[in-house]
């Protein structure tokens, strides 16, 4: 109830400020204690007794076991195990969806490290799991682009040595300087179509990425924490890819 008060106070001292101007008056001016919130504010009964069970049927979904990992998943390093994973995860959805919308193959797939937000222990997989590693609705996209404009992605892996997870591609780099570029094994055609998975925030310049711009967007409407979920009960027992995808010698 107090919280109420405060806001109904809030609310009534922005209408005051939005009343035509008239001569200032001060009367009966009285300070009153300020309300932390805290853990020491009671929870109102009542909403807790509405919420209860919709908060049981939620927490009972989200630590349904999903899949199982005979080892820990980590973002760390520039060829990660769940970097890895999730990315051929992106790959594999993109290529289901493209085989059956676009009659094409892709050839790629790329996420940036930064939307995976933690790491994923070793035993069950969760539901809950998978939302704490990707807590955004980022939508799966993929993007057609010509060989020669291909280069550019390269030429941001070079620039940046970031570990943005990859499939079926390699990059290698020796103290910055591109010596290696590869898709499914193949050096780039610059007259071949590429088909390029990724997500709709990269896909429109996120993290930089602008060689994205060249292309043309294929918006799937999956969205990415679906998709892993999808592929997580698929695949009851996980085992990562850890080949290297990023070489960056002479990384500092």
């Amino acid at each position: 109830m107090k919280n109420k008060f405060l806001l109904l106070g809030m609310a009534l001292a922005a209408l005051s400020a939005c009343k035509t101007a008239s001569p200032l008056q001060v009367t009966d001016v009285q300070t009153q204690k300020n309300i932390s919130i805290n853990n020491e504010l009671k929870n109102d009964e009542e909403f807790v007794k509405v919420i209860e069970p919709y908060k049981q049927k939620l927490d009972k979904e989200m630590n349904q076991k999903i899949s199982h990992t005979g080892v820990d998943l980590n973002k760390q390093g520039d060829n990660s195990n769940l970097g890895n994973l999730l990315a051929d995860y992106t790959f594999d959805g993109a290529q289901e969806w493209a085989q059956k919308n676009l009659n094409k193959n892709i050839d790629a797939a790329l996420i940036n490290i930064g939307g995976i937000r933690t790491s994923i222990g070793k035993g069950d997989i969760l539901l809950k799991s998978v939302f704490e590693v990707m807590p955004f609705e980022n939508e799966v996209i993929i993007v057609k682009m010509k060989g020669s404009d291909v280069q550019g992605l390269f030429d941001y892996y070079a620039k940046t040595q970031v570990n943005n997870p990859v499939s079926h591609l390699y990059i290698e780099t020796n103290n910055g300087q591109l010596t290696k570029s590869l898709i499914n094994g193949k050096t780039v055609n610059a007259d071949q179509e590429y088909y390029i998975a990724t997500s709709d925030y990269l896909a429109l310049g996120g993290d930089n990425m602008k060689f994205f711009s060249k292309g043309q967007m294929i918006p799937t409407g999956i969205k990415l924490r679906d998709l892993f979920i999808d592929y997580f009960k698929k695949n009851p027992e996980v085992n990562p890819a850890t080949d290297i995808r990023l070489n960056f010698i002479g990384k500092k």
